[in-house]
């Protein structure tokens, strides 16, 4: 609506932005480097953890982006909560294993990880390295899930059953993975995130203007200090207040985005609505 307004491309503050917007923020661009040499160098598993809208799928797409071709199949869980052997079966047949037609009797648990060590093998004779990416893995209740996922990590690996497993959740996730203490043990990397300081919030604004466009700054210098407070740095959190305050800027006519402005923002999406 006000991407004309301010001379913009598209949308800067769309949680499915393209990723060329990509802020490397210290804690993303560290975190970045750990997964990918976790990968690459095939240690096996990961854990990725952070607060809610601080951006974990969003790092993990990036990730996903900049894997070489060998490294692949990517498989990305975004709805973990399944039984154990619901969960080993979808992965079989992400990982390409043939889906059994409906109306059969649920296939069992051994035929099921069979399957899985097949297609990794299959992988393997290839070249692929396949990454496995369990989002939102704080929601998983059933410890029998992780149990069956760490079980997939004793495949031999001179049989050519390779693979990365990536644990990513809210902070939540450490506390889960520190009481099973044989998959803690698996861990390769453990991950982080945390939020934006209060300059990289005002480099974090500048890279998704630029990036949907802008050619010249939008925000006044003295919204800033009000965003980071109102944000907390959280990146969903600013995306939201910044959508709003160009729109607010675009209705006001307004040639700059001000504090006020930011502020007033906040205030509305925080109002208690009355009866």
């Amino acid at each position: 609506m006000y991407e004309g307004y301010w001379q913009l491309d598209r949308n800067p503050f769309d949680d499915d932005a393209d990723l060329r917007g990509f802020f490397r923020s210290a804690t993303h661009q560290a975190t970045l480097l750990k997964l990918r040499y976790l990968i690459e160098n095939g240690k096996g598993t990961g854990l990725l953890a952070g607060g809610t809208g601080i951006g974990k799928s969003y790092l993990i797409q990036v990730l996903c982006r900049q894997l070489a071709e060998p490294l692949g199949p990517f498989v990305h869980l975004v709805f973990p909560q399944m039984s154990a052997s619901e969960l080993l079966a979808w992965l079989a047949v992400e990982l390409g294993a043939p889906d059994e037609p409906g109306g059969r009797e649920p296939e069992s648990l051994d035929r099921i990880i069979r399957k899985i060590e097949l297609q990794l093998r299959k992988f393997g004779e290839e070249g692929r390295h396949p990454v496995i990416v369990v989002d939102e893995a704080h929601l998983i209740e059933d410890v029998q899930v992780f149990q069956a996922l760490r079980l997939l990590l004793n495949f031999p690996q001179q049989n050519g059953c390779r693979f990365s497993l990536i644990f990513a959740g809210q902070n939540d996730l450490l506390n889960t993975v520190r009481r099973m203490g044989q998959l803690e043990e698996r861990l390769a990397v453990k991950c982080l995130l945390r939020p934006l300081s209060p300059e990289e919030t005002t480099s974090y604004v500048s890279c998704r203007l630029e990036a949907a466009g802008a050619t010249r700054p939008i925000f006044a210098p003295e919204a800033m200090q009000p965003l980071y407070e109102l944000s907390g740095g959280i990146p969903r959190r600013i995306n939201r207040l910044c959508d709003l305050a160009l729109l607010v800027g675009f209705a006001d006519e307004s040639a700059t985005i001000s504090a006020e402005q930011v502020e007033a923002v906040a205030e509305e999406l925080t109002a208690v609505v009355p009866d």
